[in-house]
């Protein structure tokens, strides 16, 4: 099963990415850009998403991903850790990291791979 430690291994090698806290949660960011963090209620991740994409996503899977109106004006969705598979949460974080990364600049620089290389 996913768990914060989980997301920690996985977000903890992104070029830029600190761990700190968000709403009193354990929390990743690039620069000031949330990029994920523990929901309040201890089984989701609130992670950045393009909003098409958590539409598509949301609408495919809703035992994994939701939204709630809270969250519903902002690019975040909520992520399921029970039913997250861990291949799919590493591709979520890393364009969550993406998207967070290139926001701080108003999407001026090239995002990075994971690998710290130039995206395609």
């Amino acid at each position: 099963m996913i768990s914060f430690d989980t997301v920690r291994e996985i977000a903890g090698v992104l070029p830029g990415a600190v761990e700190g806290t968000s709403y009193g949660t354990p929390a990743f960011h690039v620069g000031k850009t949330l990029f994920v963090r523990q929901h309040q209620d201890g089984e989701s991740l609130v992670v950045r998403i393009d909003p098409e994409e958590r539409a598509v996503r949301v609408a495919a899977d809703p035992k994994t991903y939701s939204v709630t109106d809270h969250y519903i004006n902002y690019p975040l969705v909520l992520v399921r850790m029970a039913s997250v598979k861990r291949r799919e949460l590493k591709e979520l974080l890393e364009e969550a990291w993406r998207l967070a990364a290139t926001q701080g600049d108003g999407g001026k620089r090239s995002p990075r791979t994971a690998r710290g290389g130039p995206s395609k």
